[in-house]
């Protein structure tokens, strides 16, 4: 049962009151025909004098009110925006100014009808000639505060500002703070950017299973499920890869889902176990090709919602960059990229021990794991070294074999697939190949992830014989990419973590 704080304990009295006196403070209907901008926009259109004649009904939730005897000023706020009501004691009586004074509490929803009118300062304003309750807040809602520093200087606070709190009580948050209501807008538009640019392309979208049988598709451990009726353990599905490549095998030749991934690893500015993906394949492309579809999607996004493909984004309190999407993006191979960050050419160690002691003896303050393949100290390499100056967006290309088991080779490097990262403010963004469509080398590499990695390896993937059995019958030449929806969010909304664009992100259990 909630314990109740004294103000919450009135304003479940102010209820009980107007149950007993007939007022139901949660109606089943509401009738509005106006938003607070299509009122304020027929206003703005009327002819001089005829301001009077424009009636409209609005709803929202009480942000401030100021009575003042025979009339009482307050504003409302909708999904559109703020509005001003004019309650007088000329229309109503004083009355309802006296009941609305005593009734109704910030955080309320109210229904107003009335018609549209100016006042002295120009503001647009409903002149009430009705109103009655549509919801009651029992919790106030956090409000701004504002202080007085030494030097005289006001400075207004958030309403909400505790980010863990902000996180937990994601409601409370849209409903006092409108730039994060912006946020979760331009999140949706850049979703929708997405779509359109992949259906403009010819690209069929489609849903894939996400309880899954066998997982892969990606280097991450799972989420594990039971199936009562078939009795049989499930995966919350780490990628959509490995069921949408099946339907190239089915002529359908580009495809791509936007949907759910589940990957059960750590939390950080950028990771979430539960976050948006969008992934899509293409037959007779390779990554070369991919490359440009990419940095031409994410340039129409930028386009389309924001209007320009220059932004600012502050990875860390003081430290912003200024990233420009224009195309075409820069391409370095990964093995140059490293040779100029750590000084180590990798394609002069071709094993891992020999690796390994030349990360050791040139960088003896680095300790990589010297049990781990050749690829996965490379990936060290990446990330301690070279990842970190990948400021601007930034195509790195040309991967380990050994961590890109879906990946074609390069042409006779046998080490080298065709793979690139996208990366940009230091972290990755997205990722691609040149698919393996070779039944015979794909089986192989998943035999030996079975003996080159353990058990609890992330980079393990389980081999998938229906995938392969779809392998046999003749999949195109095909290029794929995947990308964190959630990440390009951050980077374009100038949010440093991956919980501001998540409305409910993971959370530990609240004590």
């Amino acid at each position: 049962m909630a314990e109740y704080s004294s103000l919450e304990k009135i304003r479940l009295q102010k209820i009980e009151e107007l149950r007993a006196q007939g007022i139901e403070p949660y109606p089943t209907r509401a009738e509005r025909t106006h938003t607070s901008l299509q009122a304020i926009a027929a206003l703005e259109a009327a002819p001089a004098g005829e301001e009077t004649e424009i009636r409209a009904t609005l709803a929202g939730r009480i942000r401030a009110t100021r009575p003042m005897g025979k009339l009482v000023f307050t504003h409302i706020e909708d999904g559109e925006g703020k509005i001003q009501l004019f309650l007088r004691v000329n229309e109503i009586g004083q009355e309802k100014i006296d009941f609305f004074n005593k009734y109704y509490d910030l955080g309320d929803f109210i229904q107003a009808s009335g018609v549209m009118m100016r006042t002295r300062t120009g503001e647009a304003t409903l002149q009430v000639h009705d109103f009655k309750m549509l919801a009651k807040a029992v919790s106030p809602l956090p409000a701004a505060k504002d202080e007085t520093l030494d030097d005289g200087t006001l400075v207004r606070h958030a309403a909400l500002e505790d980010a863990e709190i902000r996180a937990r009580q994601r409601y409370a948050d849209l409903a006092v703070n409108a730039h994060i209501r912006e946020n979760f807008r331009q999140r949706a538009a850049i979703v929708k950017a997405l779509r359109s640019y992949l259906d403009g392309e010819g690209f069929l979208e489609v849903e894939t299973p996400i309880l899954q049988p066998l997982y892969g598709g990606a280097a991450a451990r799972p989420f594990v499920t039971h199936h009562n009726e078939l009795e049989q353990d499930m995966y919350l599905r780490i990628s959509f890869e490995l069921y949408l490549k099946r339907l190239l095998v089915g002529n359908l030749e580009r495809v791509y889902e936007i949907g759910r991934d589940f990957r059960n690893e750590g939390v950080s500015f950028k990771h979430n176990p539960e976050f948006t993906q969008l992934e899509f394949y293409c037959a007779y492309a390779d990554y070369l090709k991919v490359m440009e579809l990419t940095e031409n999607m994410i340039g129409h996004v930028c386009d389309t919602v924001f209007g320009t493909r220059k932004f600012t984004f502050e990875k860390e309190p003081g430290k912003a960059y200024e990233l420009d999407f224009s195309t075409p993006w820069r391409r370095l191979e990964m093995r140059q990229g490293i040779l100029e960050t750590s000084g180590i050419d990798i394609a002069e160690y071709p094993t891992a021990e020999a690796l390994f002691k030349a990360i050791v003896t040139r960088h003896p303050h680095k300790t990589p794991d010297p049990h781990v393949t050749r690829g996965k100290l490379i990936d060290f390499l990446l990330g301690e070294f070279l990842e970190p100056t990948l400021i601007q967006p930034t195509f790195l290309h040309d991967y380990p074999r050994d961590i890109s088991p879906l990946a074609k080779p390069k042409p006779g490097d046998p080490l080298t697939v065709e793979r690139f990262e996208g990366y940009v403010a230091g972290f990755e963004l997205c990722n691609a190949f040149t698919e393996l469509n070779d039944p015979l080398d794909q089986e192989q590499r998943f035999l030996d992830m079975q003996t080159d990695y353990s058990d609890d390896e992330e980079e393990k993937n389980p081999l998938d014989e229906d995938y392969l059995r779809a392998m046999r019958y003749g999949m195109p030449p095909n290029g794929g990419f995947g990308m964190g929806v959630d990440r390009l969010t951050m980077l374009l909304t100038n949010n440093r973590s991956i919980r501001e664009v998540l409305l409910f992100p993971a959370l530990r259990k609240e004590e």
